[in-house]
Protein backbone atom coordinates (compact mmCIF):
# COMPACT_ATOMS: atom_id res chain seq x y z
CA UNK A 1 0.00 0.00 0.00
CA UNK A 2 2.91 2.23 0.85
CA UNK A 3 4.60 1.77 -2.57
CA UNK A 4 1.31 2.37 -3.88
CA UNK A 5 0.82 5.85 -2.28
CA UNK A 6 4.66 6.70 -3.28
CA UNK A 7 4.14 6.09 -6.86
CA UNK A 8 1.11 8.24 -7.07
CA UNK A 9 2.46 11.17 -5.48
CA UNK A 10 5.85 10.95 -7.65
CA UNK A 11 3.75 10.60 -10.70
CA UNK A 12 1.35 13.42 -9.49
CA UNK A 13 4.87 15.56 -9.24
CA UNK A 14 5.87 14.35 -12.60
CA UNK A 15 2.01 15.27 -14.15
CA UNK A 16 2.18 18.86 -12.30
CA UNK A 17 5.85 19.99 -13.10
CA UNK A 18 4.54 19.03 -17.16
CA UNK A 19 1.97 21.28 -16.30
CA UNK A 20 3.39 23.90 -14.75
CA UNK A 21 6.24 23.73 -17.68
CA UNK A 22 3.47 24.21 -20.60
CA UNK A 23 2.02 27.13 -18.47
CA UNK A 24 5.68 28.76 -18.59
CA UNK A 25 5.49 28.33 -22.37
CA UNK A 26 2.89 30.83 -22.78
CA UNK A 27 2.59 32.69 -18.88
CA UNK A 28 6.10 35.35 -18.17
CA UNK A 29 7.67 34.57 -15.10
CA UNK A 30 6.80 30.84 -15.38
CA UNK A 31 9.97 28.94 -16.07
CA UNK A 32 9.59 25.91 -18.13
CA UNK A 33 13.20 24.46 -17.71
CA UNK A 34 13.26 23.60 -14.08
CA UNK A 35 9.98 22.22 -13.93
CA UNK A 36 10.71 20.09 -17.15
CA UNK A 37 13.85 18.86 -15.19
CA UNK A 38 12.11 17.87 -12.14
CA UNK A 39 9.28 16.29 -14.05
CA UNK A 40 12.21 14.07 -15.60
CA UNK A 41 13.62 13.11 -11.91
CA UNK A 42 10.14 12.58 -10.23
CA UNK A 43 8.71 10.20 -13.61
CA UNK A 44 10.62 7.36 -13.27
CA UNK A 45 9.74 7.31 -9.50
CA UNK A 46 6.52 6.96 -10.82
CA UNK A 47 5.58 5.88 -14.03
CA UNK A 48 8.45 4.50 -15.96
CA UNK A 49 5.92 5.01 -19.07
CA UNK A 50 5.57 8.76 -18.70
CA UNK A 51 9.34 8.71 -18.33
CA UNK A 52 9.97 7.15 -21.55
CA UNK A 53 7.57 9.49 -22.99
CA UNK A 54 9.27 12.48 -22.02
CA UNK A 55 12.91 11.65 -22.44
CA UNK A 56 12.04 9.90 -26.22
CA UNK A 57 9.50 13.02 -26.63
CA UNK A 58 10.60 14.82 -30.54
CA UNK A 59 10.53 18.56 -28.16
CA UNK A 60 11.50 17.30 -24.85
CA UNK A 61 13.83 14.86 -25.19
CA UNK A 62 16.96 16.23 -26.73
CA UNK A 63 17.24 18.81 -24.50
CA UNK A 64 16.57 16.50 -21.37
CA UNK A 65 19.41 14.28 -22.99
CA UNK A 66 21.38 17.23 -23.77
CA UNK A 67 21.49 18.16 -20.27
CA UNK A 68 21.63 14.81 -18.71
CA UNK A 69 24.80 14.00 -21.23
CA UNK A 70 26.86 17.24 -21.40
CA UNK A 71 25.39 19.38 -18.81
CA UNK A 72 24.59 21.47 -22.16
CA UNK A 73 21.60 23.93 -23.09
CA UNK A 74 20.53 24.32 -27.01
CA UNK A 75 21.87 27.33 -28.20
CA UNK A 76 18.19 28.42 -29.60
CA UNK A 77 16.79 27.75 -26.06
CA UNK A 78 19.77 30.14 -24.60
CA UNK A 79 18.65 32.82 -26.89
CA UNK A 80 14.55 31.94 -26.23
CA UNK A 81 15.52 32.15 -22.32
CA UNK A 82 17.16 35.42 -22.26
CA UNK A 83 14.94 36.81 -24.35
CA UNK A 84 11.72 35.74 -22.38
CA UNK A 85 13.65 37.16 -19.09
CA UNK A 86 14.03 40.45 -20.54
CA UNK A 87 10.85 40.48 -22.30
CA UNK A 88 9.28 39.54 -18.59
CA UNK A 89 11.17 42.29 -16.83
CA UNK A 90 10.03 44.95 -19.48
CA UNK A 91 6.29 44.13 -18.14
CA UNK A 92 7.05 44.48 -14.62
CA UNK A 93 8.56 47.67 -15.27
CA UNK A 94 5.88 48.72 -18.00
CA UNK A 95 2.72 47.85 -14.95
CA UNK A 96 5.26 49.99 -12.71
CA UNK A 97 6.47 47.34 -10.31
CA UNK A 98 7.99 49.29 -6.93
CA UNK A 99 11.56 50.01 -7.84
CA UNK A 100 12.94 47.22 -5.65
CA UNK A 101 10.98 44.38 -7.13
CA UNK A 102 12.71 45.78 -10.59
CA UNK A 103 15.98 45.67 -8.62
CA UNK A 104 15.87 42.63 -7.10
CA UNK A 105 14.05 41.24 -9.85
CA UNK A 106 16.66 42.00 -12.12
CA UNK A 107 19.56 40.71 -10.03
CA UNK A 108 17.80 38.03 -10.15
CA UNK A 109 17.46 37.64 -13.80
CA UNK A 110 21.34 38.52 -14.31
CA UNK A 111 21.74 35.71 -11.86
CA UNK A 112 19.50 33.12 -14.16
CA UNK A 113 20.97 34.78 -17.66
CA UNK A 114 24.59 34.42 -16.47
CA UNK A 115 24.52 30.60 -15.65
CA UNK A 116 22.23 29.89 -18.48
CA UNK A 117 24.46 31.02 -21.01
CA UNK A 118 27.74 29.86 -19.26
CA UNK A 119 26.49 26.42 -20.02
CA UNK A 120 28.29 24.70 -23.30
CA UNK A 121 26.16 24.63 -26.40
CA UNK A 122 24.37 20.87 -27.10
CA UNK A 123 25.88 19.03 -29.81
CA UNK A 124 23.49 18.17 -32.11
CA UNK A 125 21.66 14.85 -31.84
CA UNK A 126 22.06 12.39 -34.37
CA UNK A 127 18.34 10.83 -35.34
CA UNK A 128 17.10 8.22 -33.52
CA UNK A 129 17.81 4.89 -35.50
CA UNK A 130 20.79 5.87 -37.35
CA UNK A 131 23.66 3.81 -36.63
CA UNK A 132 26.88 5.27 -35.76
CA UNK A 133 30.01 5.45 -38.07
CA UNK A 134 31.85 3.15 -36.47
CA UNK A 135 29.56 0.54 -36.04
CA UNK A 136 28.58 0.37 -39.29
CA UNK A 137 28.59 -4.07 -40.39
CA UNK A 138 30.49 -4.62 -43.27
Amino acid sequence: MTNMVSRFAWRTLAYGCIGLGTAGIVVPLLPTTPFLLVAAWAAPKGSPRLARWLWQHPRIGPTLNAWQAQRAIPRRAKRLAVMLLAFSWLVLWLGSAPPMVLALTALMFCGVATFVLTRPDAAPSRPAGLPELNSRVR
